[in-house]
């Protein structure tokens, strides 16, 4: 009986530490810009952020460390503003794996250019669910909730709904911070109450179909057979138009311009003639900075 009882009590002590949280992210910080780095302070500020991004349980489903999203975060300094205050820059980027294959689909490569923080040496970067204090926490708040709702989108229809609408309230919140980068309807695609906004308006829900066929029904079915998975990812391409007809300046069309453009090509480079003049007419009409890309599809 006492050995029944150890060993069960050894599978749960090991099934514990074989979960993880939800982010497995990597930060890079950028004080080339500045004259005289604080290197302590630096240190400080990335072990913090490291903390929070990687220790924070954001969600409430369980992962096992080989589950964890994998995201690149590059913070750039531009300039120390005040005694310990900042004005940067910050690159967000994840990815996930496509089923059955060596392949690592890019979700995310967002460009932020108004990111303004304080960090105090030592100070640890708490998230409050009801209070905003710290533009820093907010951002990276903000940014944690993307980057897993566009992975679960594209794992389910919709899946990524509860921490888009978590974003969005994180947006309102920081309206209290008056600081660069919240500001409502600003229209510029860099703006992260803007993407806050179309990741949970209704006339964005052509994106969150396109997502999961995109990701679930084409690039996971590829493997398996790649002819079915090329003709479900074209077939998706419509929902872009829907999204563009609604949405001409959508942020959402960014980030699929920035991550999807050049797996679109490459996959339909084994359409038939006239599918290829159809996506290429479609894509250029939506995304006209990207011609040197679609226009391979000859």
């Amino acid at each position: 009986m006492r050995i029944l009882v150890l060993f069960i009590i050894s599978v749960i002590l090991i099934s514990a530490t074989i979960k993880a949280q939800e982010l497995n992210a990597k930060l890079t910080l950028n004080t080339r810009k500045l004259p005289a780095a604080n290197e302590a302070l630096f240190s400080s500020l990335e072990r913090s952020v490291n903390q929070l991004l990687n220790d924070q349980k954001w969600t409430d489903t369980n992962f096992n460390k080989n589950e964890r999203i994998d995201c690149t975060i590059v913070i750039s300094m531009n300039e120390m503003t005040a005694d310990n205050s900042f004005s940067a820059e910050i690159q967000v980027s994840s990815r996930r794996p496509v089923y059955n294959s060596t392949y690592i689909a890019t979700l995310l490569n967002f460009r932020d250019t108004k990111f303004e923080f304080t960090y105090t040496q030592g100070e640890s970067l708490d998230l409050n669910n009801i209070v905003l204090n710290s533009n820093l926490v907010a951002v990276l708040s903000f940014y944690a909730n993307i980057v897993i709702g566009l992975d679960f989108d594209s794992f389910s229809l919709n899946g990524g709904a509860p921490y888009f609408a978590r974003a969005m309230e994180i947006a309102n919140m920081a309206q209290s911070l008056n600081t660069k980068g919240w500001e409502p309807f600003s229209g510029k695609n860099d703006n992260r109450y803007d993407l806050a906004v179309a990741l949970t308006d209704e006339s964005s829900k052509s994106f969150h179909a396109f997502w999961y066929n995109y990701h679930r029904m084409g690039l996971d079915e590829m493997a398996a057979n790649a002819s079915r998975g090329r003709i479900r990812i074209i077939e998706c391409l419509p929902d872009l138009q829907k999204l563009y007809d609604a949405r001409p300046a959508s942020p959402l069309l960014t980030i699929i311009g920035e991550t999807k453009m050049n797996e679109i090509v490459q996959i339909s480079l084994q359409a038939t003639a006239e599918e290829k003049q159809s996506i290429k007419k479609t894509l250029n009409q939506i995304f006209p900075t990207k011609g040197h890309i679609i226009n391979n599809l000859r």
